[in-house]
């Protein structure tokens, strides 16, 4: 019994050690996500579409014509498919995109959102992986964005989705 409370003591002790090693500062751990600590956007070659922009996961981004230049147009269940890509917190991290074409807006909820050329840009929930670009004409509104920052408007072959 008395070697039952020393293993027990000694398991309160090291537990108590680990928390006291630990801060409360607003300090990213490492791993944390990009969107913690600056969102990165890159490019990749994407089905057929050339070099396109991507977000840090390899995720294929995308513009909706019926944003305009510094304003989201995507509001409640638009939000449901197509989620925006955060700013984040400090400068974004490029990879092979211009940072002169990389900018925020600010949306409704006050939040910030990345944008290409003025225009926000989103993910399609449906591009469950990195190189997918499912959303690519989806509506004739939703178009991938370039390594130019211009919408690129090719036609993918049937990709089932349709409305946004």
């Amino acid at each position: 019994m008395k070697r039952l409370g020393i293993v027990i003591g000694v398991f309160v002790l090291g537990l108590a050690g680990l928390t006291a090693c630990g801060d409360d500062s607003d300090t990213p751990a490492s791993g944390a996500t990009a969107a913690s600590s600056g969102t990165k956007l890159a490019t990749a070659d994407v089905g057929g579409l050339g070099k396109v922009v991507v977000d840090g996961n390899g995720r294929t981004v995308y513009i909706f014509d019926k944003d305009t230049s510094g304003k989201s147009n995507c509001e409640d269940d638009c939000l449901a498919k197509w989620p925006v890509v955060p700013a984040g917190e400090g400068t974004p991290k490029l990879d092979g995109i211009d940072a002169s074409l990389v900018s925020t807006v600010t949306r409704s909820d006050g939040s910030k959102q990345l944008a290409i050329g003025g225009l926000p840009i989103y993910l399609f929930a449906q591009d469950s992986k990195a190189g997918e670009a499912k959303g690519q004409a989806v509506g004739g509104v939703w178009w991938v964005v370039g390594a130019d920052g211009k919408k690129i408007t090719t036609q993918p072959a049937d990709n089932g989705n349709s409305g946004y």
